[in-house]
């Protein structure tokens, strides 16, 4: 039967002769013939929808273009990419091939600079914000720094709290680096910073020494005769910081004492610079100058050597004049010789303070004897205060506007106002003077309700200035 089916199947007839060679033949046959049926079952079992291939794209230079996956159920089917390189490969799961991504080399990332100390977030108002609690405190204390005068050594005197120490000022919209005391010194290797004004300024020098102090102790190397005007030397960098007395910027004869007790009035000369500034001007690098609360004081007013009025001079009859019109004066004289100097120095003007005085003034029992700062809205400026800003705002604007398209001179406002007027409970109070309550009691304290502890809240106002001086 096997014969039979086999001669059947075959395509020639064979002898009986060969019947041999005739089944070495069929077997022949029959292999090759199972050979491809197998084969061609091998190839078509399960059908399998063909993955397309990616078409190549011209890439930019620096860029890998990844396939962008697209969003599954199972979260493990995203990428991530961390430093890719030319020859990264990626596996994926489920492609998209007609869409893709660069991803950025770090060939072509920008490299900030080492030390860059500028906020990671746009620009702002630097001046607007809150104060925020600052768990790490103060950056000296008052035993790390010796150059504390005693008025503004809050701790040393006797204050009881120390809450007062653990706020930051906080813009908003922007972060505000700390003041680098490493940076700012090497920075300014061999300039010079003078700041110029009254008793507030003094206080903002003795804040920058503390903070410099944790890297170089300054070494003072002048001081006048009643010591308010002083020069510090940096010799690491060779950067010298001075503060010279000028609290009314133009030329004055006074005729009080340390304590402010006056035995007759202000002879104030509108149209004068104080020499002991303008003199100086020019071998500075840096400047930061400010006027303010010193032209609440009873003043006579000269102009062209010959007396035109007062403020605040009853029976002398003489025009009252008021202290916003000596201000202005004083301050029109003072701007005009920053603007119209050759000399290109930066020169900051730094914004009156005000004080905090409740329940009085200074002069006849004001305290101030909060703890923790207002927040804002919580407190208006006072009027005096108020006349104060407007004049210096007023000022300021009049002498960038007489600037023009100069773009080596350059001055900046350090607005402090708004922000040191939510700080009442930064000032000495009645810790101007160690221990002020061993006495008898009911004996009168003075409180200090305008100067700042240190440390305290003035020390932000070198954060302030790092970032408008340095930074911008």
């Amino acid at each position: 039967m096997v014969k039979k089916m086999s001669l059947d199947w075959s395509p020639w007839s064979l002898g009986k002769h060969n019947h041999v060679f005739v089944k070495f033949a069929v077997s022949l046959l029959l292999m090759g013939l199972a050979f491809r049926l197998f084969f061609s079952d091998s190839i078509s079992i399960s059908p399998v929808a063909e993955i397309p291939l990616l078409e190549r794209t011209e890439a930019p230079e620096n860029t890998i273009p990844v396939p962008l996956l697209e969003r599954t159920e199972a979260p493990e089917a995203m990428i991530t990419v961390t430093t890719p390189a030319p020859e990264t490969t990626i596996p994926v799961t489920t492609l998209a091939p007609e869409t893709t991504i660069s991803v950025t080399t770090p060939a072509s990332l920008a490299t900030p600079e080492i030390g860059d100390h500028r906020p990671s977030k746009e620009k702002c108002d630097i001046f607007t914000g809150d104060w925020i609690p600052n768990p790490s405190g103060p950056a000296y204390t008052n035993e790390t720094c010796h150059v504390i005068e005693g008025h503004q050594n809050c701790m040393s005197n006797g204050r009881p709290d120390s809450g007062y120490l653990y706020w930051k000022w906080n813009p908003r919209g922007c972060e505000l680096p700390s003041f680098s005391a490493e940076r700012f010194l090497e920075l300014m290797r061999h300039k010079s910073w003078a700041f110029i004004g009254d008793s507030i300024s003094r206080n903002h020098v003795q804040s920058l020494l503390c903070i410099l102090s944790k890297v170089e102790k300054a070494v003072e190397v002048y001081h006048d005769k009643e010591y308010k005007s002083k020069r510090w030397h940096f010799p690491s960098s060779n950067f010298s910081l001075s503060v010279i007395w000028s609290p009314f910027l133009v030329q004055a004869i006074t005729f009080e004492d340390n304590n402010g007790v006056a035995t007759s009035e202000i002879q104030l000369y509108l149209d004068k610079l104080d020499k002991k500034w303008t003199d100086q001007y020019q071998s500075f690098d840096y400047i930061v100058i400010s006027g303010g609360k010193w032209f609440l004081k009873t003043a006579i007013y000269y102009e062209n050597n010959t007396i035109v009025g007062c403020h605040y001079c009853p029976g002398k009859n003489l025009t009252e004049m008021g202290f916003e019109y000596g201000y202005r004066k004083a301050l029109q004289r003072v701007l005009n010789f920053i603007v119209t100097s050759s000399q290109k120095e930066l020169v900051v003007w730094r914004t009156s303070t005000p004080d905090h005085f409740e329940n009085g003034d200074w002069s006849n029992g004001g305290t101030c004897n909060r703890t923790e700062p207002f927040k804002d809205g919580e407190i208006d400026m006072n009027d005096v205060d108020i006349v104060l800003r407007n004049v210096e705002l007023e000022e300021y604007a009049k002498a960038v506007a007489a600037l023009g398209s100069d773009e080596e001179m350059k001055i900046k406002l350090l607005d402090t106002t708004r922000l040191s007027l939510l700080r009442p409970d930064g000032h000495p109070g009645p810790y101007r003077y160690p221990n002020p309550f061993a006495g008898s009691k009911g004996s009168a304290v003075q409180n200090d309700c305008l100067h700042w502890c240190l440390p305290g809240p003035i020390d932000s106002w070198n954060d302030l200035v790092m970032e408008l001086v340095i930074n911008s």
